[in-house]
């Protein structure tokens, strides 16, 4: 069977809006600087944990509010909705026109489980993916490939959709072609990435990906 396995933050949605506020009223609550929504894109990427030492370390506070801080900011994260709006204009159409042709999609994100359920779940997209794996399902996080080999479930034939260097690097690490969405989080150029292709409009996916098998 085919198997498309999609990063989420920065692929299938613009989060920034939404990890802003939550970390924004983390960091109110704990009385520290906050951040802006411009900046919030330079720490996503590898994971919560790490969001939260960039933060830290960007607000100049101490290592030692990084629990504190964690675990408010999960909290914000899993109970503020997710604005269906915040999905990639052509998300929804081509994920159907996908898994119509006969492909088995799946989701590989480092977001947190519990926070990836609610934002597939209040965006709609939690029914068309058979396998869902979080940045705290494994014991690793991308770019190790454990998570993406668990996504991809045995699949003989296999493709891995992101827009970052993680995940460039996780499905090289995989040896899985890798499919780059130009419109996400990143700091190098997308030419700078390894890809078998690009692409920054959803949809004219559908018919890129019948162009890759």
């Amino acid at each position: 069977m085919k198997t498309i396995a999609f990063d989420l933050d920065g692929t299938l949605m613009d989060s920034v809006p939404h990890i802003h506020a939550a970390v924004a009223e983390a960091l109110s609550e704990l009385g520290l600087p906050t951040i802006t929504v411009e900046e919030t894109p330079g720490f996503v990427g590898r994971g919560l944990p790490v969001l939260v030492e960039r933060v830290l370390a960007h607000v100049g506070a101490a290592p030692d509010h990084h629990k504190a801080l964690y675990d408010r900011t999960m909290h914000h994260y899993v109970t503020t909705p997710s604005d269906p709006a915040c999905l990639y204009p052509g998300v929804p159409e081509a994920l159907e026109a996908l898994r119509s042709a006969g492909h088995r999609l799946t989701l590989c994100t480092n977001k947190p489980y519990a926070a990836t359920e609610t934002a597939i779940r209040d965006t709609g997209l939690a029914p068309f993916f058979e396998i869902v794996i979080g940045g705290d399902s494994l014991p690793t996080r991308k770019p190790d490939p454990a998570m993406l080999v668990a996504a991809l479930g045995g699949a003989a034939q296999a493709l891995y959709v992101g827009d970052s260097e993680t995940d460039c690097e996780t499905a090289q690490a995989a040896g899985v072609p890798f499919v780059l969405f130009t419109e996400g989080y990143r700091n190098a150029p997308p030419e700078a990435l390894p890809h078998v292709a690009l692409f920054s409009d959803w949809s004219r996916a559908p018919d890129l990906f019948a162009t890759l098998w």
